[in-house]
């Protein structure tokens, strides 16, 4: 199964040194069966991006918690076996057990330097915004309307020596 693992560019950092990365909580996004259900209409590519977008929501709490990373949200794209559905948090929430490596991956989704101040902003707002604060909601909304960039596994070491 595809699946989307909520990353910052320090984790990015580490992975590649390492080669190896364990989701915080073994949390990471998917089309799922509850997932397909919530949407009215859409193909198999149009759901696992909103899985991917889910998964970039989550990016931004984790740069929360760490302000001496980039203000980037990142995603890792990664064909996993040992997963297991978590309708009860999410609808494309699921849990991934153990840890991937790097020949797991299929792509990575960044975000590119124009998009860091709207990020940053974003991250201090996130929770606010997932509770109905409008103005929260606004401001996480101009993070959502940038991009990632979609990188193969190959390049990942490359663009963070360029970062």
């Amino acid at each position: 199964m595809r699946v989307y693992i909520p990353a910052t560019v320090s984790m990015l950092r580490t992975f590649v040194d390492s080669g190896e990365l364990t989701p915080i909580g073994g949390t990471a996004f998917a089309l799922t069966p509850a997932l397909r259900e919530s949407y009215a209409a859409g193909d198999t590519e149009e759901l696992e991006y909103a899985a991917m977008l889910d998964a970039a929501r989550a990016s931004l709490r984790l740069l929360a918690g760490d302000e001496k990373t980039e203000p980037r949200r990142a995603v890792i794209a990664v064909d996993a076996d040992d997963v297991t559905l978590r309708p009860d948090l999410d609808h494309s929430v699921v849990k991934v057990a153990g840890s991937v490596t790097l020949k797991d991956v299929a792509s990575v989704h960044l975000d590119t330097s124009e998009a860091e101040e709207d990020v940053r902003a974003a991250a201090e707002v996130v929770d606010a915004a997932d509770m109905g604060d409008p103005d929260a909601e606004f401001t996480l909304g101009s993070a959502e309307d940038h991009e990632l960039a979609w990188y193969a596994p190959q390049e990942l070491a490359f663009v963070l020596e360029l970062l």
